[in-house]
């Protein structure tokens, strides 16, 4: 390889001046001229490549000594690069085990107490041993030849795309030289150019050590250029976008040119078309309903805003948030209405039930009528869909003579909803709050804030952080918003949020409302529903009259209770919809028909139900196998718990996409059936000769909770006994390792899926009783409950004798 003045650097492809070695001065009389046992230097993020001399900072002094000593006895020592860095004493396990050996051949004193080697790269080699001598590192090493295994067709191609890419590299790279490609041209043979290019590559440490590692030149030149095509794909990427940056850059010159030509002409015609806004803003202004501080912004921004030309951006961005000033209802109020019996009567009219919630918002009203003035509550519905949390803020709004606002949460990400942009942000926009209030025209409407806990979180801020302030009556009365840039009074706002669960609100949040739980509907009270609110409803956006359609009021139940398995009434609307829909095709087609539409009638329009039969839950039933109920979001609902036994040693295996607690359950109550074996009448030789199987259908949705305790329990221990579990019998509740049984929530929801799914008998905890007695005894007809305060009272009553 001939002298070249320049090769490629690591740092961006850069050049910088180097001198190589021609290849004669490589051969170093032949291989028994390198020595066999050397000194060794570690060098952070330094891999050299044979055929170069190049100039190395040292900044330990211990290598420092080591490198002097071997410039001025004329020998070699070995370079290592390190995992984890230069240190004064490396360890071992973090050396490369192939290095390169190099002669010293100079050492400089640079200022700042600097020092610099330049060393001349000559062999590769491994090393087989290596200890520590005093305070030097030294090695066994064997060296590394170049493996020519490809043909020299190969070869040949793999020397010419590496000059060429290396070519493309230099046109590619402003700052490197264009001699640069001279230095490639001149340098003979595919190992010197190897070892060039390697030494330059745009790599991390560790890829420029595989590389040096490589013994075979044909992958070893693969493994260059693969390297070297990243290089120019970035490369051609980073000159597109500077193209493209440069591109814009010159398109804005020229609109800025543009612009200040059209105010010129405007100027020069006197344009007035900004008069009549600023008429109207002034206009509004006067009004009277605007506070003091906020008055005093609208003069400052107005006096900038008739300085500002109409075409510049921030002109647009001024007069919207000067209208948005004129246009809030700062101290605009609707006057409410306190005539407590006539809000009773619409809250009845338009809800069937919920007397807790209609009780609540009377109770309201009651202070607010005595005492003159109140803070608004934060009012929070929690229940299924469907039950009428939404349509119940409407209600709640026509008593009070509010206006209305509903806003739904769900899947809100970004912060800025709900407190607004910065003006300087392009774009910039009030949060929706203020917005609301605007469309509203008063500041204390009803405010529905719907589906809250579906409300999102990323990197654009937590929006549920942000309605901390909007929900809590003692900082909502300075609300701010950064579009606003002052503060907003909502303590006078009535903010009801509505959500199907707890658990997915941030708990600081949810301190700041009144939670009041909705539960389902049992059948007797849909029926009341859908005939006081769903038929006249669709029966009047179908266009029909009441003569022309009626619902015998079994039929109704036979659609509640076979077509619509819901807690609310949402799919109970759309079947009804179903039964207007074919009426008001009777009609238009004038054919014959019965207004009365019966039983039989329902099956024929909307198909055979797919139900639950009574005898699939107990006449076939066999030992093992026992009836829970569950609470979910939408409901109650009954789930399966079966088990099984085989022959094995006592293991335990569970199925059916279960939580933590529920296999904390199950392993509670195996348990105690072992601790309690004798006094159950069972042999404890069947807990070690069986493996016990327990398995929960409809793997596919998730279960958790302690809820099912008590199910578990007993499939286990029918299963164990042989004993079958009553039919038409279900049950809930938590258990203990001393035999009790705890008390768990959601009862009315998991009472009214039972009665739903035809159970005669119900098994809870003696606790949950309280829980009962709020629910009207009506709506339980038919079913038995069995309070209970152990697990060995569960199976008295469970169990066949």
């Amino acid at each position: 390889m001939k002298d070249s003045p320049y090769i490629l650097s690591g740092e961006e492809s850069d050049f910088f001046p180097l001198v190589s070695i021609n290849e004669e001065d490589m051969e170093l009389n032949g291989e028994s001229a390198l020595p066999q046992e050397v000194s060794i230097v570690v060098f952070k993020n330094t891999v050299l490549f044979p055929g170069v001399v190049m100039p190395l900072h040292v900044r330990q002094r211990k290598n420092l000594k080591i490198l002097r000593k071997a410039c001025n006895e004329h020998r070699m020592v070995g370079i290592l690069a390190s995992r984890s860095g230069e240190t004064d004493s490396p360890d071992l396990k973090d050396l490369f085990e192939v290095g390169t050996l190099v002669r010293v051949m100079k050492v400089l004193d640079l200022p700042d107490n600097e020092t610099a080697i330049v060393v001349q790269a000559r062999n590769r080699f491994k090393i087989d041993t290596i200890w520590e001598e005093g305070n030097e590192m030294k090695a066994k090493i064997t060296h590394l030849p170049d493996e020519d295994d490809g043909n020299k067709v190969e070869m040949k191609a793999i020397t010419i795309m590496l000059r060429d890419l290396a070519r493309r590299v230099v046109e590619l790279s402003p700052n490197i030289p264009n001699e640069a490609v001279v230095a490639l041209n001149n340098i003979e043979g595919v190992v010197p150019l190897m070892h060039m290019i390697s030494s330059n590559l745009n790599v991390d440490i560790a890829e420029k050590q595989a590389l040096l590692e490589m013994n075979s030149l044909k992958e070893r030149g693969e493994k260059i250029l693969e390297h070297l095509y990243a290089e120019i794909q970035l490369l051609e990427i980073k000159s597109k976008i500077q193209h493209k940056v440069h591109s814009e850059i010159d398109k804005q010159q020229r609109d800025y040119f543009l612009q200040q030509q059209i105010k010129t002409l405007q100027d020069e015609l006197h344009n007035d078309g900004g008069e009549n806004e600023f008429e109207t803003l002034k206009a509004k202004a006067s009004r009277g309903h605007i506070p003091l501080q906020v008055k005093n912004i609208f003069d400052k921004e107005f006096k900038k805003l008739q300085r500002m030309n109409p075409n510049v951006a921030d002109y647009t961005v001024t007069l919207n948030y000067l209208e948005l000033l004129v246009d809030l209802p700062w101290d605009t109020y609707t006057k409410d209405d306190l005539n407590l019996q006539k809000a009773a009567d619409i809250l009845d009219k338009d809800h069937f039930g919920l007397e807790k919630v209609k009780e609540r918002i009377l109770e309201y009203l009651a202070v607010l009528k005595l005492k003159g003035d109140l803070k608004s509550p934060i009012l929070c519905f929690v229940g299924p869909p469907g039950v009428g949390k939404t349509s119940l803020g409407k209600s709640i709004a026509s008593a009070l003579g509010r206006n209305y606002i509903r806003m739904s949460l769900g899947g809100l990400h970004d912060e800025s909803e709900i407190r607004g942009h910065r003006k300087t942000y392009i774009g910039a926009m009030p949060g929706r709050i203020i917005q609301s209030i605007n469309k509203a025209g008063s500041s204390n409407p009803v405010f529905i804030l719907d589906e809250i806990d579906k409300l999102g979180k990323d990197f654009r801020g937590d929006p549920s952080s942000a309605l901390l302030e909007v929900l809590d009556p003692e900082q909502n009365h300075t609300f701010y918003d950064n579009y606003l840039e002052t503060e907003y009074d909502l303590s006078k706002v009535m903010f009801i949020a509505t959500a199907n669960s707890l658990s997915s609100i941030q708990p600081a949040l949810l301190d700041r409302m009144e939670i009041i739980q909705i539960s389902g509907y049992s059948v007797e009270e849909k029926i009341n529903i859908a005939q006081k609110h769903l038929i006249p409803q669709q029966r009047s956006e179908h266009g029909l009259k009441a003569i022309q359609v009626k619902l015998q009021r079994k039929a109704l139940q036979t659609i509640i209770t076979d077509y619509t398995r819901e807690s609310g009434v949402r799919n109970l609307s759309r079947k009804i919809a179903s039964l207007m829909r074919y009426r008001a095709k009777e009609v238009a087609m004038e054919t014959d028909y019965k207004p009365l539409m019966d039983t039989q009638k329902v099956v024929e329009i909307l198909g055979e139900a797919q139900r639950y039969e009574p005898q699939y839950y107990s006449d076939d039933n066999p030992p093992g196998v026992a009836v829970g109920l569950a609470w979910t979001s939408t409901g109650g609902d009954i789930l399966f718990i079966e088990t099984n036994k085989s022959k094995g040693n006592g293991k335990l295996q569970l199925t059916g996409n279960l939580g933590d607690v529920m296999k904390e359950s199950a392993t509670t109550a195996l348990s105690f059936l072992k601790a309690n074996a004798t006094h159950l009448g069972i042999e404890p030789v069947v807990f070690e000769q069986n493996d016990f199987h327990l398995h929960v259908p409809e793997g596919a949705i998730p279960k958790d909770g302690p809820s099912a305790g008590i199910t578990i329990f007993s499939a286990l221990a029918s299963l164990i006994l042989e004993r079958n579990i009553k039919p038409y019998l279900a049950m809930t509740g938590e258990i203990t390792l001393r035999g009790k049984v705890l008390p768990v929530g959601g009862i009315k929801e998991k009472l009214l899926a039972a009665k739903r799914a035809g159970i005669k008998e119900i098994v809870l905890c003696e606790a949950n009783r309280k829980n009962v007695e709020e629910i009207k005894s009506e709506y339980l007809a038919n079913v038995q409950i069995h309070y209970i305060h152990s697990m060995e009272d569960v199976l008295k009553i469970a169990l066949v004798p």
